[in-house]
């Protein structure tokens, strides 16, 4: 055990380029470079949502905190805080809705199964995620909304994927909202959970009242989901032939198609037979919104696995082609290869005869999400992030250049084109390494990689694990394909095999090593990190925002311990905790073809009254305003939320801000997930200011502003993903525990905190106080409407 007091620990790191990994730099410079940025004023235009965990923002700022009476378990008002008021709350009750400030409404637009669509077969899907909006007028008031559908989860169906088995007595949503019954896990049930991933298109209005409303049986509206296109099996000779049907449906023929050199080198060899026609878009959790008016959307959590069997294989061979279908899983049941899933989908809202299209250059990974800088006269660029533990930040440069930044033509740019990995150094700085077959290799290094953390406590949690890909001859292995783990305990045997080679030495073409993406960025060196789960850009100075979200080690990798914090190094209870943070990246120049680039931590991961801690935990996507201020939504784990644990009788979970290691137990004081705000300028620059929080054991996604004809922010999207996820149903029931909690000022208190069981949202804001829970997408406007900041 380490004997590092408190003192040396801020010694240590106060004296070594590692400071960066603890010390957000809040001064006049940190959130622009140009001067434009000091024309971007803060907001002092709402009243924050009192949360149960002291802020700074409370100090300088009123703060409404929600109340309610009769054991409601939506808010039924909102009490007023001064400004340093009760900042240590001793007891707080948390709601199951979306709760805003008071000078704001939020209202539905449209929930799972809403069946708007021309076929009335066909409904809203389930835990809708990234949004987008594409006007077809002038003054924004009418346009497409895009929704992403990432994954199916309790209470769809007792037995979709994670799902405790006692849960099944509390009943299932589907009957319900759907009118079908997924209780029995075969190829119906499978499929229908694979139609409810995807995207859904809809063209919505605002009325008069300012809302927006879906109009039904649209032409337009249409799902692009996890089967499309199944009916192309029919072709097949490998024994899917037959598979071109689920329940009552089936398949069409709107398969997709794939772009790039996995397009041409590894598409035409998959085992399907398919070519490069492709079965379905799925997994779908955040993505980006191009110039000229489509969407990139990103398909995450494709990997399947026994317990989470909706999914595809991952691991391949030096062709790109998948190992081996893997029994159980949905890709084994409707013969979808893994290599044609984990890619960027570019989709056209407007355009129904677009056939959405995988662009391979982009890489294949756990895709969350992508911001562009497409400007005349140079290439057009996009980041993006890996979310997984020991997960790498990208960035695509295309070999053509833009000519005008809104025609349809640029989809093309993202053809052609070299896809680099970041590294990044402690001191600050980094490259840009290209992803080719002429790339050296230089393997990340256990031990390197883990070296702070076993300076403080002597080991390192997974010990400090990498994957590289798996080759006989190497390491001492047999057989080619997959991955293999090096770690503190084969690294000096291994490593040395891997050393002083190119990609060309582990890879059969270029479309392999970009099906491969994330074990070739491990191979090259890469920094591994903390979960990228978005990436946006500071429109005043183009600056690139990445939400790391999570500082803990898993099964595929290790965050570079001297760029994060991975684990809770000290007993001091105000250790930096491994909450993620909120981090930016400079190109050199301001050019993003740039191969270099400086970054700093920005916002921190934590407490605020631990070490560097501004108040959060968890960032996930990101959104700026047109007043350059950024957004942010938090993804705490379902199986956390204010210290309980999921299931059908959810305990209270140990809280020990005195624990060392892995400490994501204390994510639970900050209660349900919440919505940020952090000001670019102003007397609250650099401040963590609460907006919102959301329904009980939900995750609010997919932020993104809708403008007036003035060009002002009018309309906040938001989607509410999975409210009770993982619970039983709404019930009344409530849930008791004190949590102990960390003050501003580094001392520990104790709350009471009282919390709905289950969720009964959006249905309890409809009319129906214990009707199911639906995933859903609503709007966010002022009362009396105006520019929303």
């Amino acid at each position: 055990m380490s004997k590092f007091t408190r003192r040396q620990f801020l010694v240590f790191f106060g004296s070594s380029a590692a400071a960066a990994t603890l010390t957000p730099k809040i001064e006049s410079g940190l959130f622009g470079t140009n001067g434009s940025i000091a024309q971007a004023q803060a907001s002092s235009s709402f009243t924050p949502v009192k949360l149960p965990h002291p802020l700074n923002a409370y100090t300088q700022m009123a703060s409404a905190v929600p109340t309610g009476g009769n054991g409601s378990t939506t808010p039924t008002g909102m009490g007023m805080l001064s400004p340093g008021q009760d900042l240590n709350l001793s007891a707080y009750e948390v709601f199951d809705d979306v709760v805003v400030p008071p000078e704001f409404e939020r209202y539905v637009i449209i929930s799972w199964g809403d069946r708007v669509f021309p076929d009335s077969n066909d409904y809203f899907g389930y835990n809708n995620d990234y949004t987008s909006f594409i006007p077809t007028s002038s003054d924004f008031s009418e346009g497409f909304l895009w929704v992403n559908h990432e994954y199916v989860s309790y209470p769809i169906s007792p037995v979709a994927p994670g799902t405790d088995e006692d849960l099944a007595a509390f009943g299932s949503t589907a009957p319900v909202v759907l009118g079908l019954d997924l209780s029995t896990r075969d190829r119906a049930t499978l499929g229908e959970f694979l139609y409810n991933l995807g995207g859904s298109i809809v063209f919505m209005r605002k009325g008069a009242d300012g809302r927006f409303t879906v109009e039904s049986r649209n032409p337009f509206n249409r799902r692009i989901h996890g089967l499309s296109g199944l009916g192309i099996n029919a072709e097949r000779t490998d024994g899917y032939q037959n598979v071109t049907a689920w329940g009552n449906r089936q398949g069409d023929t709107n398969f997709l198609v794939g772009t790039g050199p996995a397009a041409a080198d590894v598409f035409p060899i998959s085992s399907d037979g398919l070519g490069n026609r492709i079965i379905g878009t799925a997994y779908n959790c955040s993505g980006g919104t191009t110039p000229w008016g489509t969407i990139m959307t990103a398909e995450e959590n494709f990997q399947g696995s026994e317990d989470f069997f909706v999914g595809v294989q991952e691991e391949v061979f030096p062709n790109g082609t998948q190992t081996e279908y893997i029994e159980g899983t949905t890709g084994a049941e409707f013969g979808l290869v893994g290599e044609k899933y984990g890619w960027m989908v570019e989709v056209a809202p407007a355009d129904p005869n677009f056939r959405p299209r995988k662009h391979t250059s982009l890489g294949r990974f756990r895709h969350e999400n992508i911001a562009f800088r497409i400007e005349p006269g140079r290439p057009a660029v996009g980041y993006m992030g890996d979310d997984r533990r020991g997960g790498h930040t990208w960035k695509f440069i295309s070999s053509g250049v833009v000519e005008s930044p809104t025609a349809a033509v640029n989809s093309s740019l993202f053809d052609i084109g070299t896809l680099y990995v970041a590294k990044l150094d402690a001191d600050g700085t980094g490259e840009w390494i290209p992803l080719t077959l002429q790339t050296r290799t230089n393997p990340n290094v256990p031990s390197e990689i883990a070296s702070v953390e076993l300076q403080f406590r002597g080991e390192a949690q997974r010990d400090g694990r990498v994957r590289l890909p798996k080759r006989a001859g190497i390491a001492g292995e047999t057989e080619d394909g997959g991955s293999l783990i090096v770690d503190l305990t084969n690294e000096a045997t291994a490593l040395p095999d891997y050393r002083s080679k190119t990609l060309a030495d582990f890879y059969t073409s270029q479309g392999a090593v970009l099906v491969d993406a994330f074990l070739a960025a491990n191979l090259v060196g890469g920094t591994p990190t903390a979960r990228p789960e978005d990436v946006d850009i500071n429109p005043m100075t183009g600056e690139v925002f990445v939400a790391y979200t999570d500082g803990e080690p898993g099964g595929d990798g290790y965050p570079d311990s001297r760029i994060f914090i991975v684990s809770k190094y000290l007993s001091d209870i105000t250790a930096p905790q491994t909450s993620g943070g909120l981090y930016k990246i400079v190109e050199d120049g301001n050019d993003p073809a740039s191969r270099t680039f400086t970054w700093q931590n920005v916002a921190k991961g934590g407490e605020g009254g631990a070490l560097s801690g501004a108040g959060y935990a968890n960032v996930d996507n990101l959104e700026f305003d047109t007043l350059g201020n950024v957004w942010g939504v938090t993804d705490m784990s379902t199986s956390r939320h204010n210290g309980f644990t999921t299931g059908a009788n959810p305990e209270a979970r140990e809280i020990d801000h005195t624990t060392t290691g892995s400490a994501s137990n204390l994510s639970g004081v900050f209660g349900n997930n919440w919505l940020f705000v952090i000001p670019m300028s102003g007397a609250m620059a650099g401040e963590v200011i609460p907006f919102a929080y959301g329904p009980v054991r939900c995750e609010m996604t997919g932020p993104y502003f809708i403008r007036n004809a003035a060009g002002q922010d009018d309309t906040l999207l938001l989607a509410v993903q999975h409210p009770g996820e993982s619970v039983p149903l709404g019930d009344g029931v409530k849930l008791a525990r004190s949590i102990p909690m960390l003050s501003l000022d580094g001392t520990l208190f104790n709350q009471e905190r009282l919390v709905p069981r289950g969720s009964n949202w959006p249905s309890n804001i409809q009319g129906d106080p214990n009707g199911p829970p639906k995933p859903a997408v609503i709007g966010v406007r002022r009362v009396n409407g105006g520019a929303f900041i």
